[in-house]
């Protein structure tokens, strides 16, 4: 009996060590200071972007920025579209994450090219970017149901997880308020939205042109 607890005890050590091998993770990566340049510019529109510094904004976007894939590009298209002036503009929830949240220099031209954030830049091409998205945190709560009050059953730490379903927000049904996913290594439960990032949600792509930083395109989807 003793020894039949202790192989299945040793089976499903295994089991739970293979599981773990099969992660897969997008580490946060950030290139910003291998140009100086960019660092500083970098730096500035953050503060900007805290401060809802509209004028400062959208003095560095490109006239011909690109919007989205349905053909309204243009800085016209741009204000028309985010209305910055307005405090009900959602421009900043969307492009904070993406400005802090890290980047890469493109192989191409290197260090005048800049994709932000890492989760975009740095995701693995073997992946379906519409079904896969990347834990945008270190230690994450991963809970059994979709409550602050559930249980934490584990700490997720940039796994990249499958999206199984989406809970919306009580009080705004355009936000998703949780969502449940699986990583991998097989762990399965919800985590708050903030903390999971597809590689289609917003980006932003930014150019040296003339010797000045400019955002060239900031879009979400595919």
């Amino acid at each position: 009996m003793r020894v039949s607890i202790v192989l299945c005890f040793l089976i499903l050590s295994l089991a739970v060590a293979v599981l773990a091998q099969n992660e897969r993770y997008v580490k946060p990566v950030d290139e910003a200071k291998k140009d100086a340049s960019f660092f500083a510019f970098r730096e500035k529109l953050i503060a900007a972007a805290k401060k809802r510094d509209a004028r400062y904004v959208l003095s560095v976007v490109d006239k011909n920025i690109k919007n989205g894939f349905g053909g309204n590009d243009g800085i016209a298209e741009f204000k028309k579209f985010w209305k910055l002036e307005s405090a009900s503009s959602r421009f900043w929830e969307e492009f904070l994450p993406v400005i802090t949240g890290g980047g890469t220099f493109s192989g191409a031209g290197r260090g005048k090219l800049f994709f932000a954030p890492y989760s975009f830049s740095a995701f693995p091409d073997d992946l379906d970017a519409f079904t896969h998205s990347v834990i945008f945190g270190r230690n994450v709560n991963l809970r059994p149901a979709p409550e602050t009050e559930a249980p934490v059953v584990a700490k997720l730490s940039y796994n990249i997880v499958e999206v199984l379903n989406a809970v919306k927000n009580k009080n705004d049904a355009e936000k998703d308020d949780w969502y449940e996913v699986r990583t991998f290594g097989g762990k399965k439960g919800f985590v708050k939205a903030e903390f999971v990032r597809s590689p289609i949600d917003y980006r932003a792509g930014f150019e040296k042109k003339n010797g000045v930083w400019k955002m060239t395109f900031f879009v979400a989807g595919d």
